[in-house]
């Protein structure tokens, strides 16, 4: 496993469809997804395995912006310094950039990985659903098309979904999700594991989020979503390939981040926050 997927994947938990525990229709109107900028300070929380990570700095800049009728746009990077111990440091500096149609059904993506200034990734693409599936075409790293199930979703629309299911007080949510990390080609079977609801006014946030007027009245609850390679043997207990926790507001706003590798864990504090004004459909 690498950072650039972990990164990407982070993306795409809303920061982040196959499944056996499909969303209920919530009782209420789920609140619309809030156009944002925050900024999350990267730092080592558990190292462990042969070879433990000694150190880790960093910043996430996660940026969503739009509404269900324009589409939802996230610019993200994310820049991260790894000490392994006796003097090597890898830094590593992701920037992606996708779109989302408010009814998922296209979906452009495109993102660059730097280690060392080095490019060591670099897809672009875009994705169309219609009535029998899900078509992609890739130009980078090389021109590929691929067809995929129909029920794989995309990452806003993953957003939704685990927002619904916790609304409708579901504990599990499967879903295979697309959203073009790593090589572009790549479809992980997901697992978010949602805690009981933190209501407005409990266990008070200390970072950028505490006092905000627009998320004192939100609930949220806390998320793990697992990701396993689609298809791998499923022998006995299987593993995932990684995992993000978070505490998820109903209005997709994450913060408390715990991005685990496997021999690491990585915590990322929300800094910022800004709120931005949401656009009305024209």
């Amino acid at each position: 496993m690498t950072r650039t997927q972990i990164a990407m994947h982070m993306a795409a938990a809303g920061l982040i469809a196959g499944g056996c525990f499909v969303a209920a229709p919530p009782a209420k109107a789920a609140a619309p997804l809030a156009p944002h900028r925050a900024v999350y300070d990267l730092t080592l929380a558990k190292s462990g395995g042969k070879r433990p990570v000694q150190a880790v700095h960093g910043r996430i800049l996660y940026d969503f912006s739009g509404n269900a009728c324009e589409g939802y746009v996230l610019q993200f990077r994310q820049v991260s310094e790894i000490h392994s111990g006796e003097g090597k440091v890898a830094l590593s500096d992701l920037r992606a950039a996708t779109w989302e149609e408010g009814d998922a059904k296209s979906f452009r993506f495109n993102s660059e990985n730097k280690v060392n200034e080095r490019v060591v990734d670099a897809v672009d693409g875009n994705a169309g659903r219609d009535g029998s599936g899900v078509s992609v075409k890739l130009s980078k790293p090389k021109p590929k098309s691929f067809n995929l199930d129909a029920k794989i979703v995309f990452p806003t629309e993953h957003v939704r979904r685990v927002i619904e299911a916790a609304e409708a007080g579901k504990t599990l949510l499967e879903l295979s999700v697309f959203d073009g990390s790593e090589s572009g080609d790549k479809v992980f079977s997901t697992l978010a594991v949602i805690g009981n609801v933190i209501g407005p006014g409990e266990k008070l946030p200390d970072d950028a989020a505490a006092g905000n007027p627009a998320l004192a009245s939100l609930k949220r609850w806390p998320v793990t979503i697992s990701y396993f390679e689609l298809g791998s043997a499923k022998t006995g207990e299987q593993t995932p390939a990684y995992s993000i926790g978070f505490e998820l507001y109903e209005n997709g706003v994450s913060r408390a981040l715990a991005l685990d590798y496997g021999d690491f864990v990585v915590s990322g504090v929300m800094s910022q926050l800004e709120l931005k004004e949401a656009t009305s459909c024209k």
